[in-house]
């Protein structure tokens, strides 16, 4: 089988931050690294999953949630790919980066955490989401346009 694009992106040279991964006609794949790969710890299960249903449910509730295709976590534990069509690089950037201060501020009740919403309803750590919202607020405060390539 032919090699996946996600597997050609040297993994040694990669840091933190968010990157294009790969662009499929409208839509636009975003590589958001919270850990950097083959560094644990790794993101944990609970925390990982707390703040999936936080960015997922922000950025559904955005000005821009008819343009949002998916939130996921990667296999690997080291972040989160993030798929948007027909939104500029800037508002995907500022999106996520309004995103990161949403779940790191974030206090109440996580958003379909109930047995009736959710598969694994009893995994949440929300005090773990936001420390991964806080640690990407830091990383994203400057980014731009030019820091969505991937570093080779």
């Amino acid at each position: 089988m032919k090699k996946i694009k996600s597997f050609k992106v040297d993994h040694t040279k990669l840091d933190v931050g968010m990157y294009i991964s790969r662009i499929d006609g409208d839509i636009v794949t975003y590589d958001i690294r919270i850990i950097k790969p083959n560094t644990p710890p790794f993101l944990e299960n609970a925390g990982l999953h707390t703040f999936e249903h936080l960015f997922a449910t922000y950025v559904r509730n955005s000005k821009f949630s008819d343009n949002i295709v998916y939130v996921g976590p990667m296999g690997c534990r080291t972040g989160f790919y993030f798929l948007t069509k027909e939104i500029s690089h800037e508002n995907a950037i500022n999106l996520v980066r309004e995103t990161m201060n949403f779940i790191a501020n974030f206090n109440g009740n996580i958003p379909g955490a109930s047995e009736k919403e959710c598969g694994n309803y009893l995994e949440h750590n929300l005090k773990m989401a936001r420390l991964y919202g806080k640690k990407m607020s830091l990383i994203l405060e400057n980014w731009s346009v030019k820091n969505l390539e991937y570093m080779q």
